[in-house]
């Protein structure tokens, strides 16, 4: 009886919603699901990221000579780690799966996601359809129109200061991100996408806003997002395996802010290209000037944290210090990491269930420290 309180509600409001309001149909598939996790790829109809050259990683000569350290391990109990894997000088060092995954695993990437459209941004301007990050985006994305404020430039939308009303919420059954991953018509969400404040003051973090540079490069290169990501970036840096890039509906639209599904190790080219320069091989794929702005701060911007200079992020990439080194990084909401460590020539990647709740000064979880005190103990010792 108890169990019938709970569930009848839950149930009523998913039939109403769906056959009453239909910008809320999503509701019921969120109820059910209730929370995301890094295997929901399998909920969603996919659109592949073709891998039509792939090449393994080189073996380092220390592979697996490392034992686990131990607060490595003690990580898989207490926040879900089901990947651990270290590159160094271009060549794969440390590896580590749990819980039934393995090197060919998918994993979601979440807002990891994020630097990958901004990869795509840096591939269109090395290709020359991009000439200005300064460029307004109206004529693109006419939503953005407003009487009272100018056009957002791109640059505003790839630091997530373009001043548009979208409400980051990660637990409110209506917030722009639970319809935006649940629902059926991401178009349609961003069409009612408004600018409310002037664009390139402060730093908010919207998943919209990744949304909406998508939209653009799908309109400027005439192609899907995961199709340029696979003629640009996922079939040069020779992944092994291809990508899926979750839709709205089937032959839909990607959800671009967050769920490209991949494993650790072409993960880890992701953090390989950025600190390649945006070369692979010696052939360049991202124009050089725009990853090195992408990948650190836009200081000149407010931080939504506090009335100081923007000290964290950059063109949908977040950047950290540790230890007296500048570090770049792609990060997701469940904790799904890749670092880019120049100092040592090395990518880490750390994908799992759950990170850190606790904050640090820098404004990421306290996680971070843990997977970078592992990987530099397992750097050093080898």
């Amino acid at each position: 009886m108890k169990y019938l309180k709970i569930i009848l509600p839950v149930v009523l409001v998913g039939v109403i919603c769906w056959w009453l309001i239909p910008s809320q149909r999503y509701v019921p598939k969120a109820l059910i699901n209730l929370h995301p996790g890094i295997e929901d790829y399998s909920l969603f109809y996919n659109r592949i990221v073709r891998a039509e050259d792939p090449h393994p990683w080189k073996i380092d000569s220390h592979y697996h000579t490392s034992p686990v350290p131990d607060a490595l391990q003690k990580s898989v109990d207490d926040l879900g780690t089901v990947a651990f894997v270290v590159i160094r000088d271009s060549a794969l060092l440390f590896e580590r799966y749990w819980d039934n995954y393995g090197e060919t695993s998918y994993s979601n990437s979440f807002s990891m996601a994020k630097s990958v459209v901004s990869l795509l941004v840096g591939a269109a301007m090395n290709d020359g359809l991009i000439t200005s990050l300064d460029m307004p985006v109206t004529p693109y994305l006419p939503m953005l129109k407003s009487e009272t404020y100018d056009s957002p430039t791109l640059r505003d939308l790839l630091t997530m200061s373009a001043g548009i009303d979208w409400n980051e919420a990660y637990n409110g059954l209506f917030a722009p991100n639970t319809r935006a991953y649940y629902g059926t018509d991401l178009p349609a969400q961003m069409d009612q996408v408004r600018l409310i404040t002037a664009p390139g003051k402060k730093v908010y973090y919207q998943s919209g806003t990744t949304q909406l540079i998508a939209m653009f490069l799908e309109k400027i290169t005439g192609m899907t997002i995961s199709e340029y990501a696979s003629q640009k970036i996922w079939t040069p840096i020779r992944a092994e395996q291809n990508a899926l890039w979750s839709l709205d509906h089937k032959n839909g639209q990607e959800k671009a802010y967050c769920c490209f599904n991949s494993n650790a190790r072409d993960f880890a080219r992701l953090g390989q290209l950025v600190l390649n320069g945006g070369k692979w091989e010696g052939r360049r794929l991202v124009d050089s000037l725009y990853l090195s702005q992408a990948t650190r701060p836009a200081d000149d911007l407010v931080s939504q944290y506090e009335e100081q200079p923007n000290r964290v992020y950059g063109y949908q990439f977040w950047n950290l210090e540790y230890k007296g080194m500048q570090i770049p990084y792609l990060r997701g909401i469940l904790g799904q990491y890749v670092f880019i460590i120049p100092q040592y020539n090395a990518v880490v990647v750390r994908l799992g269930h759950s990170r850190s709740k606790e904050r640090t000064p820098q404004h990421y979880t306290a996680d971070v420290d843990l997977w970078l005190d592992v990987a530099m103990q397992i750097l050093q010792n080898n």
